[in-house]
């Protein structure tokens, strides 16, 4: 398999870049790619290449264990010294004899011996036929040889976490509740019931205790599932800020008015003060995605001014009429 980009270079930025410098060139790059805007063929997956990355990058705690272990950071189990990690996968790599485990060589962790085995996890190093044991690399960190739980010779190890992208529409991720889905296992395909929490927003994870990677003896891993809001025509997604779009007749937004506008939440009366032009942003506070833990988002209603496209003969009157009149200069700087 060919190795994986690194996520630093996927999102385009330095190791020691800031987590706003990740959201920015994420932000970028997911309106660059999304399959919705990009119709390119590998658009689609260059999309879920960065939205990965920026799952990884932009949690600290993964960030941190991607930086000590890189692709492996989900295998490793914890405790392990970063050092000694990278001893042991360099002496995995670099012999071209086999290890005492049958003749037979292993690329890390990710696949270990054969269920029900007896098999040695040791490596050439290529220096001499000489071979690295794990258990004299590790000692006794995962319980040393002949623990419980593990017939092949190491200690109780717990399954390895693992994620999933969940597709919510706008309305969805506003109001929660609970959903079944069904991913693809290893074993086939499982199902799950959901409970989402309201507000929700874009690239949030949810963890599903107990549902990822099988332990050896230890306990399972977690199932993450990461949410991604899709594109929806009538809203703009910023943080838990909403935009939508309010059309308005030229003579509602010269003379103003009170105006149904639809929200994820339901309907909101929006007030359009005389004199609105195009562009202007009206607020709704606390009308945007809710928030648990904190103030609820904003709603603002963009306002855009619609001239009929065929207009009768006496709209064409009137509207001639008040031209001769008028001494409205739109293109006057004010």
């Amino acid at each position: 398999m060919a190795d994986r980009r690194d996520y630093y270079d996927v999102l385009g930025v330095a190791r020691n870049a800031s987590s706003q410098d990740i959201q920015r060139s994420y932000r970028k790059l997911a309106r660059q790619y999304h399959p919705d805007v990009n119709k390119d063929p590998g658009a689609e997956e260059r999309f879920k290449e960065v939205a990965e990355a920026y799952d990884v990058l932009s949690d600290p705690e993964t960030r941190g264990r991607y930086d000590a272990f890189g692709h492996d950071f989900r295998q490793v189990p914890e405790g392990v010294d970063p050092d000694t990690w990278a001893r042991a996968r360099a002496g995995a790599g670099a012999g071209a004899g086999p290890g005492r485990g049958g003749g037979r060589r292993r690329s890390g962790f990710g696949g270990g011996p054969r269920p029900g085995t007896e098999e040695s996890w040791s490596y050439s190093t290529g220096f001499g036929g000489d071979d690295i044991d794990f258990d004299d690399l590790f000692g006794g960190l995962f319980g040393g040889r002949g623990g419980r739980g593990n017939p092949r010779g190491w200690g109780p190890m717990p399954g390895a976490d693992q994620e999933a992208e969940l597709v919510l529409t706008v309305e969805e991720a506003y109001r929660g509740g609970r959903r079944s889905i069904t991913l693809q296992g290893p074993d086939g395909p499982r199902n799950y019931d959901v409970d989402i929490p309201p507000g929700v927003v874009d690239g949030q994870r949810i963890r599903l205790a107990g549902e990822g990677g099988r332990g050896t003896g230890g306990a399972p891993g977690d199932l993450y599932l990461v949410v991604r809001i899709a594109p929806d025509s009538r809203y703009r997604i910023q943080g838990r800020d909403i935009t939508v779009e309010l059309r308005v007749a030229p003579w509602e937004a010269v003379l103003g008015t009170t105006v149904a506008l639809d929200t994820p939440g339901g309907e909101a009366k929006v007030r359009v003060p005389p004199g609105s032009s195009s562009g202007r942003r009206l607020r709704l506070k606390g009308r945007g995605m809710p928030n648990p833990r904190g103030p609820d988002g904003d709603l603002y209603a963009e306002i855009r001014i619609m001239v009929p496209s065929k207009p009768t003969p006496e709209e064409v009157r009137l509207f001639e009429q008040l031209a001769a009149v008028s001494t409205f200069d739109p293109r006057r700087k004010r």
